[in-house]
């Protein structure tokens, strides 16, 4: 069985997308619906991550850390998610260039999109880095964008992982944002 072609769906734009109820992305025209809402330990991992960054951003009035945001590549790619770290974004409705850190919190429903789909994409728009975190192992994969890919910096469980080249100096403390979920 050949591998499912595009021009047998129908081609949604953000136009679509934004009249739609429930949760969506929309990756070249193609929607996924997102899982129901996220399992406790998904958000308050996403909390957690969103408190701490946001904590070092009291001097830097030009980044903001944000959860659950659409962010617009173009008009048939619409991504949420789970934390980003931007700055000098001046969009209302949405984020409209990459953000400086990308975080996803894997799901079993969420895995093949955020591990590939995802990841290729957020490469392509030169997100500086993408962070995918493992809830049931208590890890993160973090990645940093070296030329035109991603350059795997480690799996993190306990680590501090610091943030190179950014608009604020900004750092992740593993062991303090896995703690209350050991």
């Amino acid at each position: 069985m050949g591998a499912i072609k595009k021009e047998y769906f129908p081609h949604y734009t953000y136009e679509d997308y934004i009249h739609w109820k429930g949760d969506w992305e929309l990756i070249d025209g193609i929607p996924f619906a997102m899982a129901p809402a996220p399992m406790r330990k998904h958000q308050g991992l996403a909390s957690e991550i969103i408190r701490y960054l946001g904590n070092q951003l009291e001097e830097c009035l030009e980044c903001e850390v944000l959860g659950e945001v659409d962010y617009k590549i173009n008009e048939d790619t619409i991504l949420r998610p789970d934390v980003v770290l931007t700055c000098g974004e001046t969009g209302e409705a949405y984020l409209t260039k990459a953000p400086q850190i990308i975080v996803e919190i894997i799901s079993k429903s969420s895995a093949r999109r955020d591990e590939k789909y995802k990841f290729d994409l957020y490469e392509s728009e030169k997100a500086p880095y993408y962070i995918i975190v493992y809830p049931d192992d208590l890890k993160a994969k973090v990645f940093k964008l070296k030329g035109s890919n991603y350059d795997k910096q480690g799996d993190f469980f306990k680590e501090v992982c610091h943030f190179d080249n950014l608009v604020c100096d900004i750092e992740l403390d593993f062991e303090k944002v896995f703690r209350r979920f050991r």
